[in-house]
């Protein structure tokens, strides 16, 4: 089984435990983990998973029901026990067989769904999938039980003694209206036959002691009976009943022994039993009344200093309890009471204890006289207490009865926040109009308006999108809104140094209204960035700046900003690092975050991330640490408050999601502007130099020639200073390509998507593989002109697979045509062949038909050199005739001027700077 691609090289430690990972196709495998930690999974399993992952999840679900898994692995053992229990559960199974349909539990699904924990691929698993993944599963017990030659009880009883055919014992427990004192009925039975409708036919449990009697029967009897003498083991009034023979009569029953049995259901399930119980009662949820918190019906202010309303009252459900009700309630003490003409569960004990401490709560909000803080009260509503974890005032237990609900107010900022679609009241208010140069698509419309909304409401949040989606242009319509409406700014990017020149363009391109200021070496001399003084800020509606500039500027961390955006926001994932500190010393009212990889996935990244977006919201670092932890040792039940508190603050919208590719164009280009390491503007500048003292010396083919040369040399500075000199170190610290490729790549690799990487020179493929590796994990492929004609079916074929390499890199000469790619999503231009034709050729070994996904092209560009004044040169003349461009940008360039040329070819310096 491959490692699923990381966005991080893969890490040297051998305690890497095993883990489930979800590929974007929606199918959950096995990471094998590493060293020693592969040893804390029972060889069984790792051997089932690699027959195949459904093979793996059925071995988990139906064989490992007390084997410690770490939360992935529980996870998948859950689904695939819920499952079992909906198969074994099935009236005469061995008599359906063969034209068995089992319909997927939508509500338990979702309820499994909701409790996810945090893995490789998450952001790919719905209902839809999990459904799916239900009916795969049905289909490898077909395949399973094939294999045992149709036999379904040996099948079931080599997974585990629990779901074998033995076990059909029954206990019934029915509502006897007749008689209020004993208003319940209880029967034992057992499957006897099979009737020639082939329906089971039960009869009661003393029947068996006939039907087996003799000793030659006594085998058989044991084993009917062995279900219900396990779970007495474990039941003391059961083993009672056992005892005194009661269990093989009809009994009639109090409220109290009905209740008696309806608290061990899962009890007996789990050892085999099969339980008929009233519809209404659910032993995952049963109903019960509840001490209601209704909170925000109101607000007093807005942000993340908003104070919300606080009201205790009452409910059975949805409905509220009166006082009277409620009074009624407690007279009737504990067990099974009849409230409204249904039977529900008290516990008198737990309702006091819930009720004394909202009570007190409450006595605290009203002497303050504010509410209760906005922080504060999404942490009650999503069920997490002040530090991140469950309330310390409430066990899980207790938190059962009762139940935080959001009022008129902030239901509906919920609502808004976790399905902008449904912000429709501020359409227009959230319409950039003339203002932005670019036509928003919708779901880029629904992105806006949450944007929107949370700077209007003062909170901060994180604009997730996958890779190609625009999160760029929805953050410039953002701006465009708070010029228009009266906020003035300053606002603040915060971006990686290779992106300065890409919002750059893009500001230009599609927000031409802002005015900007790029504090950065590569737009002002250090000195005089350092001299500039803090009121300059204040005088632009946007300064653009990096996470090493930050840093290094006291004044941006001193002025006041509107809006702070960080792009790329994974660089704040380590709370202790210097630029991660910078950060959050800056002062502003809303804070967005811009991140393409599933920040929701990874719990200690995503700790650091909302410490800066929302402070407060997720506790302090040490708190959430130690609930991290009690995650992982058990406490899965957790994750479902965490997702929840955070939903409203993150908006992710995939690719692979039909509402949003039905939406895009098949392929998007984009330009990736890179830097130039500082040996790089050294070596730059020297062959510069020699360009100009040769020129004047040469013409005709001699200083063709020559040009030619400098160019190729030009180019292969740009790409990496060993590739000019020859000396083998490509250290990828040397190449600003090579850093903006390791930003690209890791997006990707997180996104377990697969990427094509062109060069047009053979001798950079290797370097460019070895690099790739690190990011992603694991080997990747490689070919280029002496690759020999027959390995490269082989290579296209491995490709191509699922779990394949998720890389592949080519010279654009050998691999640019002919190839068929589509497992590829992302096309890269490591360096430019400068005829459009002959790119777009190589970008449709990806795009082509049997595509399914968009394309996303990254054309690489180092700023302040050739290749930006080639690629704008190109521009220009994209819309005439092809055939200006039809013998390469080279060309061109040989028939200009000595003064041309140079201009064409000299260093912008400040531009081309690598800064961090």
């Amino acid at each position: 089984m491959n490692r699923p691609s990381h966005s991080t090289p893969a890490p040297s430690s051998d305690t890497l435990a095993p883990a489930l990972f979800v590929s974007p196709s929606g199918r959950f495998h096995l990471d094998p983990g590493t060293g020693e930690a592969v040893a804390s999974l029972p060889p069984r399993i790792h051997a089932a998973f690699e027959r195949d992952a459904l093979a793996g999840l059925l071995q988990l679900g139906a064989s490992e029901l007390a084997t410690p898994l770490p939360p992935s692995l529980a996870f998948g053992r859950e689904l695939a026990h819920l499952f079992m229990a909906r198969l074994c559960a099935t009236p005469d199974l061995a008599a359906q067989w063969d034209s068995l349909e089992l319909a997927a539990p939508q509500a338990e699904l979702a309820r499994l769904l909701a409790g996810m924990p945090p893995m490789v691929g998450a952001e790919y698993v719905d209902l839809a999938c999990l459904s799916t993944l239900w009916d795969d599963l049905l289909g490898q017990a077909r395949a399973q039980i094939a294999l045992s030659d149709g036999d379904v009880a040996a099948w079931l009883a080599h997974q585990h003694p629990s779901w074998n055919l033995l076990g059909r014992v029954c206990f019934h427990l029915a509502e006897n209206k007749a008689n209020p004192d004993v208003p319940f009925a209880f029967l034992a039975t057992y499957a006897a036959t099979v009737s020639q409708q082939a329906k089971v036919q039960h009869l009661p449990l003393g029947r068996a002691l006939q039907e087996y009697a003799g000793e030659a029967n006594s085998e058989a009897l044991l084993r009917l009976l062995m279900p219900v003498h396990k779970a007495s083991e474990q039941c003391p009034w059961l083993a009672a009943l056992v005892a005194s023979g009661a269990i093989f009569h009809a009994r009639a029953w109090s409220p109290r022994e009905a209740h008696q049995f309806l608290q061990n259901v899962p009890l007996f399930e789990a050892n085999g039993i099969v339980v008929r119980i009233p519809d209404w009662w659910r032993p995952s949820q049963p109903v019960r009344p509840q001490v209601r918190v209704n909170l925000g019906e109101k607000a007093a202010g807005l942000g993340l200093g908003a104070m919300l309303d606080f009201n205790v009252s009452y409910a059975l459900g949805e409905e509220t309890l009166s006082d009277a009700e409620w009074a009624e309630l407690r007279a009737a003490g504990s067990g099974l009471v009849r409230l409204k003409g249904r039977w529900v569960e008290v516990d008198q004990a737990r309702l006091d204890t819930v009720l004394a401490h909202w009570k007190q709560v409450q006595r605290g909000i009203d002497d303050g006289g504010d509410g209760v803080s906005f922080l504060e009260g999404m942490r009650l509503l999503a069920g997490v207490g002040a530090e991140g974890a469950a309330s310390p005032a409430l066990d899980a237990a207790g938190a059962d009865w009762s139940r935080v609900v959001a009022g008129d107010w902030l239901r509906g900022v919920l609502d808004e926040l976790t399905d902008p679609a449904r912000a429709g009241r501020l359409e227009d208010a959230a319409r950039p109009g003339a203002e932005l140069k670019a036509q928003l698509r919708p779901y880029q419309q629904d992105g806006v308006r949450w944007l929107y909304l949370l700077n209007r409401l003062g909170l901060g949040g994180c604009l997730a999108d996958d890779m190609g989606l625009g999160k760029t242009v929805q953050v410039l319509a953002l701006l465009l809104l708070a010029k228009r409406g009266g906020d003035p700014g300053p606002h603040l990017l915060v971006l990686p140094a290779s992106l300065i020149g890409n919002w750059q363009a893009e500001m230009a391109r599609f927000a031409p209204g802002l005015t900007v200021l790029v504090a950065h070496p590569s737009a002002l001399p250090s000195k005089a960035l350092a001299a500039l003084p803090a009121e300059r800020y204040g005088e632009v509606d946007v300064v653009l700046t990096s996470y090493g500039s930050l840093t290094r500027l006291p004044a941006l961390r001193e002025t006041r900003w509107s809006i702070v955006v960080l792009d790329e926001a994974q660089a704040i994932k380590n709370p202790g690092a210097q630029q991660t500190r910078a950060v959050k010393q800056l002062h502003s009212r809303v804070r967005f975050a811009l991140s393409g990889t599933p920040v929701e996935n990874h719990l200690g990244d995503l700790w650091s991330l909302f410490d800066f977006i929302c402070p407060g919201l997720l506790g302090g670092a040490k708190a959430f640490g130690a609930f991290v932890k009690r995650l992982e040792q058990g406490e899965h039940a957790a994750y479902a408050p965490l997702r929840n508190l955070v939903r409203p603050y993150i908006l992710r919208r995939l690719k692979s999601d039909k509402r949003i590719i039905a939406d895009l164009p098949d392929k998007t280009e984009v330009k990736a502007y890179c830097a130039l390491s500082h040996a790089q503007v050294g070596l730059y500048q020297a062959a510069v130099q020699a360009l100009q003292e040769q020129l004047g010396a040469l013409d005709g083919i001699a200083r063709r020639g020559m040009v030619l040369a400098s160019l190729m040399r030009f180019k292969q500075i740009c790409n990496h200073p060993a590739q000019w000199s020859g000396d083998g170190d490509y250290a990828p610290e040397g190449s600003g390509k090579f850093a903006r490729l390791r930003e690209i790549a890791e997006e990707i690799a997180a996104r377990q998507e697969k990427v094509l990487v062109f060069t047009q020179f053979q001798e950079m493929t290797a370097p460019l593989h070895d690099f790739l590796r690190t990011v992603f994990g694991r080997a990747g492929l490689v070919l280029h002109g002496a690759t020999p004609v027959k390995a490269r079916k082989n290579l296209v074929e491995q490709f191509q697979q699922e779990s394949g390499p998720p890389f592949f890199v080519l010279s654009i000469k050998a691999g640019g045509t002919g190839l068929n790619l589509t497992a590829a999503s992302h096309v890269i231009h490591f360096d430019r062949w400068w005829n459009p034709a002959v790119e777009n050729q190589a970008s449709d070994r990806a795009y082509r038909i049997g595509q399914k996904k968009n394309v996303l092209v990254h054309k690489f560009i180092c700023r302040g050199t050739i290749e930006e004044k080639i690629d704008a040169l190109i521009e220009a003349k994209q819309g005439l005739s092809n055939e200006i461009l039809e013998g390469g940008a080279e060309t061109r360039l040989t028939e200009m001027s000595n003064d041309e040329l140079i201009r064409m070819v000299s260093l912008d310096i400040h531009s081309a700077a690598l800064e961090k």
